[in-house]
């Protein structure tokens, strides 16, 4: 006997239950033909309407469906966006424990994705970065004066140092923490390419879970960028830093009412950035060579004028 499921605002996953069981729940008004559904070998939710053949809906009388009673929608606090409204993007809040289902397709970020997704917030936090620092220049240039000179100056120039060198980590930790562990569970990079980070069961992530997702990094980087490479061909692709903090990187869809609005494929942004980055690499490089093979000529002719 097939095992069907469905899923309903604000209950979550119902099942599993046989046909007579979903022909019943059709029949007192419970689900209708728009009611997300799901059984054992589909491949994604469907509108139970797809189902109506199989589950011979058509013979069971329409139910009787009381005129809707509006009120004024709830707002989860910190949220200034409407739920209810079909046009708000899909966000998570610790509390929404029914939208994460283990039935039905994820779609998982593919390593591409992933990619434009870092170039842009590597940019975003880069930007930010030396505004920073050019205001930080500013407001204090004229009291740092004073620092350096005299027998001062070792500790001044030691001082700025330090700020200059933990600002970049410091701005980046509370981008990628803040964002991913928001209501948006990503970063603008990651909201542009259409992904989103949750912790190992589709849930949206608490604060320590994102600090420690952040710091991981690092063993990416200790593994020569290795730890990136492996979010293209492990289980669910994940990177050694999600591995570590027990996190995935998913569509922006998965784990929500609508699942099956997830979408595979780069997408047209993720793609723009893609041939962008290329394109600012193969000028980088253009410039390197325009300026090292004439120092290298001039070498040579030096070097054959000295023999």
């Amino acid at each position: 006997m097939t095992d069907w499921y469905y899923h309903l605002p604000g209950q979550g996953r119902v099942g599993p239950m046989g046909a007579d069981d979903v022909r019943d729940a059709y029949r007192d008004g419970r689900v209708q033909r728009d009611t997300l559904a799901w059984h054992v070998g589909a491949r994604d939710w469907q509108p139970l309407e797809r189902f109506s053949d199989s589950l011979g809906l058509n013979a069971v009388a329409a139910p009787v469906i009381p005129p809707p009673v509006y009120a004024t929608p709830a707002v989860v606090a910190g949220d200034a966006v409407d739920r209810a409204s079909p046009y708000a993007p899909p966000r998570a809040t610790l509390s929404e424990a029914d939208y994460p289902v283990a039935a039905g397709e994820v779609v998982y970020a593919g390593f591409w994705k992933r990619f434009a997704a870092l170039m842009i917030d590597s940019l975003i936090v880069t930007i930010a970065y030396y505004i920073v620092l050019v205001v930080g220049l500013v407001v204090f240039g004229v009291g740092l004066s004073g620092v350096f000179s005299g027998d001062s100056a070792p500790a001044g120039v030691g001082l700025m140092l330090v700020a200059v060198y933990f600002a970049y980590p410091l701005i980046s930790a509370v981008y990628f923490v803040g964002l991913e562990s928001s209501s948006m569970q990503a970063t603008l990079g990651k909201m542009a390419v259409g992904i989103k980070v949750t912790d190992d069961d589709g849930r949206r992530m608490g604060r320590g879970r994102a600090l420690g997702r952040w710091a991981s990094h690092l063993l990416c980087y200790l593994t020569i960028y290795v730890g990136y490479i492996m979010a293209g061909f492990t289980d669910r692709k994940r990177g050694l830093h999600d591995m570590v903090a027990s996190t995935l990187v998913v569509d922006r869809w998965a784990y929500t009412a609508h699942p099956e609005r997830q979408r595979r494929g780069l997408g047209a942004v993720a793609l723009v950035v893609l041939i962008l980055g290329a394109l600012a690499v193969v000028a980088y490089i253009g410039i390197v060579f325009a300026i090292a093979i004439p120092a290298y000529q001039d070498y040579l002719r030096r070097a054959s004028g000295a023999g």
